[in-house]
């Protein structure tokens, strides 16, 4: 029988050696033991498992735009089957991981979410794989829509039982907006809803709670940076609907919560 505290253990030793495949797999554990016995993981837990499949699905996403960038900017060197068939096969790895944390959410995490906090990150972990799923699959209508209602369902609750500085509201406005610029190729949207996000939390920093005060701030960093490359991009594109890409900035990975 599984141990779910030395699946958690493994967890973070495996974490440590940045093995996050292997990770993956002991986080998995970690969550179906938790939904066994029908409790909600621990802050910490949710954290590593978070942290595992951000990394085990970053690194595929990476070679998947790396492999993309090169296909587009070599397109007078002919047809390239071999290079092709690598990506199907990141392709193929992403989706299976995606489609492994959406069933974990939907089974074995959201059904037991029990705070605010709790439903938003899941939620907001939901529209991000969504989202990933999404980038390789094109204008596969069914992930863009499922994304946006799960961003959208976290974001109703954050703004009713969440502060506006809380780390992972923010994190979800950050990527909500990312959602709109880049999937929805909405930039006004990203715009207001990030702008918003940050205006409505900058203004109750000073007295916000002092142990996720640098989350905050590193997160409404993020929020800014987006914000300069939006506005600028607009300006250049006339505010016209998906201009020119820029390189916008996603929380990487969720903020360490006291």
């Amino acid at each position: 029988m599984v141990d779910r505290k030395t699946q958690g253990m493994l967890g973070q030793l495996l974490e440590v050696a940045e093995r996050y495949d292997d990770m993956v797999k002991a986080m998995k554990a970690v969550a179906e033991c938790a939904s066994s016995e029908k409790t909600e993981l621990t802050i910490d837990e949710r954290n590593l498992l978070s942290v595992a499949y951000k990394n085990a699905v970053g690194e595929r996403r990476s070679s998947h735009r790396a492999i993309s960038n090169w296909l587009r900017e070599n397109k007078d060197k002919g047809d390239l089957p071999q290079i092709k068939q690598v990506k199907e096969e990141v392709e193929k790895e992403l989706n299976k991981i995606c489609c492994e944390v959406l069933d974990l959410l939907d089974k074995h995490m959201i059904p037991f979410a029990a705070t605010a906090e709790s439903k938003v990150f899941y939620l907001k972990m939901k529209g991000d794989y969504y989202r990933y799923k999404a980038e390789v699959a094109g204008d596969n209508k069914e992930d863009i829509k499922n994304s946006e209602a799960a961003y959208q369902a976290a974001f109703d609750v954050s703004e009713k039982e969440m502060s506006t500085t809380n780390p992972i509201r923010l994190g979800l406005a950050l990527n909500f907006s990312v959602f709109y610029y880049e999937i929805k190729c909405s930039p006004k949207e990203a715009r207001e809803l990030a702008k918003k996000a940050f205006d409505d939390a900058i203004v109750d920093l000073e007295s916000s709670n002092p142990e996720t005060q640098k989350d905050s701030t590193l997160i409404l960093q993020l929020l800014k940076d987006n914000l300069t490359l939006w506005t600028a991009d607009a300006q250049l594109d006339g505010e016209g609907e998906g201009g020119e890409q820029v390189e916008q900035v996603e929380q990487t990975e969720q903020p360490t919560e006291k």
